[in-house]
């Protein structure tokens, strides 16, 4: 029912201005809301553990890897190795990335900014994916603000977001008293440009010296790199990469970056290891043969967390099969199948399934390879599956169980005078800063669909704000 706002809140004409003042996103716009997403004690308890989980994850993952790739036991009291493991984590990735992703000088470096996607469910929260390279920093620390003025309770209140973002890329420098960071955006990440110019200018009233730049605008002089301000040259302490690894081969100032690395003359975040970036680390979660590996080492916390959480995941491999054999899948038709393509006769039922790309690829992020089997027809899931098949020699697809968000209603204004309960599913981006081995939550962005929406991300027709803790 559409009708006139009756409760305080942010006014409409409030938010529009601040975010036509303040533009965040490059071309975006979406859906106004009076008040944030209340969230639970117990709710925002399981997003803070899922958090920590996140981490011990990437932390099992590198011990996976490296353990792959020297074919050395996984197990304490168990004899498995799994060399295909590193295979599948290093395929179709340039010789220069892998080899630097597994160099010494960088073993047990993790992202330092963490945000797993999760959907809030009828049987509680699904994570579909983790994103070390994440958009909305610069967005959720402004909404907190802004919403923080009229409600209280704001996870992240105040600018906590920005102080625990400095704080992360600061801590790689622990010797520089005033550290100078260089963000570094893309022009593929361009979208994202506003929201990190914006963390800047606020960063640098608050007196730090962390600037935005483009990845021509960094060189090298005498081996270390700088960033000219004012005509002058200045050293960079700490890059923050926002770009994907993807991107590499069109970044021209790219080399340099290494050179610096390799002689330690820089801090780089997220670092470039291409297997901590892959999705289909989460389907080796759930692989049949290193369930207990993740239980030796991850803390049973988290381990428990995870497996509540993660859609049950497998990896799209069509290597051939003995004609005994069948594959570790979904059924068809009550029956195991031999080969991907046998998924093309799944009925609508059994195809609550989502296809998408594993990494390492233009269309692997924002939603742009996924594919929701019951909401596609029998034509779009069929070359879905052909198409992961004809890619997996160098791009690896993963197959996902399809967990339905679901349908809950928020305020939303529907004019400057006028807000409705729209029904809709919700999609939860908690934001996690690492420090001393912690993942701390300093902030969640809540992205609220209409209910016909199948697959939830940013769109127009969403309405995006930020979280409270609503006990």
């Amino acid at each position: 029912m559409t009708g006139p706002l009756k409760r305080s809140g942010l006014s409409y004409n409030h938010l529009r201005e601040s975010l036509k003042n303040t533009p965040l996103f490059k071309g975006k716009t979406w859906r106004l809301a009076p008040h944030s997403w209340p969230l639970s004690s117990s709710l925002v308890r399981d997003i803070e553990t899922l958090g920590q989980a996140c981490l011990d994850f990437l932390k099992a993952l590198e011990t996976l890897y490296l353990r792959s790739l020297g074919n050395k036991k996984l197990l304490r009291n168990e004899i498995l190795m799994a060399p295909w493991v590193a295979n599948y984590l290093d395929r179709g990735k340039p010789r220069y990335l892998v080899e630097h992703g597994r160099h010494k000088k960088i073993r047990g470096q993790l992202p330092l900014v963490l945000r797993p996607d999760l959907l809030l469910t009828e049987d509680g929260l699904a994570l579909t994916e983790i994103d070390s390279v994440p958009g909305g920093i610069g967005l959720t620390a402004f909404l907190n603000r802004l919403y923080g003025q009229v409600e209280g309770g704001i996870v992240g209140e105040g600018d906590l977001m920005l102080h625990r973002f400095y704080d992360a890329l600061a801590s790689l420098a622990p010797h520089r008293h005033a550290p100078f960071i260089a963000i570094v955006v893309s022009d593929e990440a361009s979208t994202y440009r506003p929201e990190m110019d914006w963390i800047c200018q606020e960063l640098q009233q608050q007196g730090r010296r962390v600037f935005c730049f483009h990845p021509d605008e960094i060189y090298p002089l005498g081996g270390v790199l700088h960033a000219s301000l004012d005509g002058n040259p200045e050293r960079i302490d700490v890059i923050y990469r926002f770009f994907e690894l993807f991107d590499l081969p069109g970044l021209k100032t790219v080399p340099y970056y290494f050179e610096a690395l390799d002689q330690e003359e820089v801090e780089l975040s997220p670092p470039m290891r291409p297997f901590q970036e892959e999705k289909l680390g989460l389907a080796l979660f759930h692989h049949r043969k290193l369930s207990q590996f993740w239980r030796e080492n991850m803390p049973r916390t988290s381990f428990r967390a995870l497996a509540r959480a993660l859609p049950r995941s497998w990896i799209m491999d069509p290597t051939p099969l003995p004609p005994t054999a069948v594959l570790d899948a979904p059924l068809v038709g009550g029956n195991p199948i031999q080969e991907w393509a046998d998924l093309a006769n799944a009925s609508q039922r059994e195809r609550k399934l989502i296809i998408k790309i594993s990494g390492f690829h233009e269309t692997a992020w924002g939603a742009r390879s996924v594919i929701l089997g019951s909401d596609s027809s029998r034509e779009v899931w069929s070359r879905g599956i052909q198409r992961a098949v004809a890619m997996s020699g160098s791009h690896l697809h993963i197959l996902q169980e399809y967990r339905k968000p679901k349908r809950i209603p928020h305020r939303i204004y529907a004019s400057p005078d006028e807000s409705f309960d729209m029904q809709g599913r919700l999609r939860l981006c908690p934001y996690f800063f690492v420090r001393r081995g912690r993942a701390e939550l300093s902030g969640v962005l809540a992205t609220f669909c209409p209910a016909d929406k199948k697959i939830i991300h940013g769109m127009r027709d969403a309405a995006m704000l930020p979280c409270r803790r609503a006990d």
